[in-house]
C-alpha cells in the first residue's frame, strides 16, 4: 500500500508556523532583552553593548529582595483567594440549568470587557472616603464616620481577586461541566456528606483544571502593573510596576532589562515546580 501522506514544506507547515511564531515573539525579544540586561549603562539615559554583571549583582539588593518577596506574596495569595472563592461558584454555576447559567455566564464575560484601568479607578472610588462603600456603612450605622480604604495593601489585594475571578470561572467551567453527575451521587450514596464529597471527591478528581488555574492566575497576578500603583502604597508596588520605574523614570535600560529577564525564569521556574510536584502527587495516587 502507497503512503499517500503529504511529504515535504505541506507536512511539516503544522509544526513551522507555530515554531515560527514563537521564535519570532518570544525568542527574538528575549533574546535582544537579554543582551541589553549585559548592557554598559552611560549617562542621559543611554547604554551601550558589553558584557558586565553589575545590573545582576544589584538583585543581592536588600530593596530587589523586599519587592521580589512581596510580588510572589500577593500573587500567590491572590490566587489562593480566588481559586478558593471561584471553584465553588462555578461548581454550583454548572449545576443550574442551562438557561440559569446564561445570565451569569454574560456578567462574567462582561468583567472581562473591563481594562484594568476601568477597574483599578473603579475599586479607587469605591473605596474611597468621599464616594465609597464606607458612606452606606455610615448610613446603616455600622461605623461612626467615612473612611478611606485605598490606598492599602487590603485593596490591592481585593482589586487582584477581582481581576482574576473571571479568567478562574472560564478555565474551570468547561471541566465541571463535564464532571460526571454520577460521581458525587456515589460518594453521597456511600454516606458522604455534601461538604466531604466536594473536599474529598470533587476537588481531587479536577485537581488538573484547579493547578491550571492557579499558575494562570499567580502569572497573572505578578505582571499587574497598574492596580499596585492605583490601589497600594509605593511600598506595595510589585516588580512589574519597579521594571517600569527603572526603564521610564530612572533611564536605567540595562538595570530593568535584567529585573525581567529575572521575572520571566522566576515565574517559570514556579511553574514548573507547580508542574512536577502535581505530576508527582498524581502518580503516587
Amino acid at each position: 500500500m502507497s503512503d499517500l501522506r503529504p511529504r515535504g514544506l505541506p507536512a511539516r507547515l503544522p509544526v513551522l508556523w507555530p515554531a515560527a511564531m514563537l521564535l519570532l515573539f518570544f525568542v527574538v525579544p528575549f533574546g535582544i532583552m537579554l543582551a541589553v540586561s549585559f548592557s554598559h549603562q552611560v549617562e542621559g539615559g543611554f547604554y551601550e553593548p558589553g558584557f558586565e554583571l553589575a545590573n545582576y549583582a544589584r538583585f543581592l539588593d536588600p530593596f530587589f529582595g523586599r519587592a521580589l518577596l512581596f510580588s510572589f506574596w500577593i500573587s500567590v495569595l491572590a490566587a489562593a483567594i480566588v481559586i478558593a472563592v471561584a471553584f465553588p461558584f462555578t461548581y454550583c454555576l454548572t449545576r443550574l440549568r442551562r438557561r440559569a447559567q446564561v445570565p451569569f455566564l454574560v456578567f462574567v464575560l462582561a468583567v472581562l470587557s473591563l481594562s484594568e484601568v476601568i477597574i483599578g479607578f473603579a475599586w479607587s472610588t469605591l473605596l474611597s472616603r468621599t464616594a465609597g462603600l464606607s458612606n452606606l456603612l455610615v448610613w446603616i450605622g455600622l461605623i461612626p464616620r467615612a473612611q478611606a480604604w485605598t490606598p492599602s495593601f487590603g485593596a490591592l489585594l481585593m482589586g487582584l481577586c477581582y481581576l482574576g475571578f473571571p479568567y478562574t470561572v472560564l478555565i474551570l467551567y468547561p471541566a465541571l461541566s463535564r464532571l460526571d453527575p454520577e460521581i458525587p451521587e456515589a460518594s453521597r450514596t456511600l454516606g458522604a456528606s455534601p461538604l466531604r464529597t466536594f473536599f474529598l471527591v470533587i476537588v481531587p478528581v479536577l485537581r488538573a483544571p484547579l493547578l491550571g488555574a492557579l499558575i494562570m492566575v499567580f502569572v497573572f497576578n505578578l505582571g499587574a502593573y497598574l492596580l499596585p500603583q492605583v490601589l497600594g502604597r509605593p511600598q506595595h508596588w510589585t516588580l512589574s510596576v519597579h521594571i517600569t520605574d527603572q526603564a521610564v523614570f530612572q533611564s536605567n535600560l540595562p538595570f530593568a532589562a535584567a529585573m525581567a529577564i529575572f521575572l520571566v525564569l522566576f515565574s517559570l521556574a514556579f511553574i514548573g515546580l507547580t508542574m512536577v510536584l502535581g505530576g508527582q502527587r498524581e502518580a503516587a495516587q
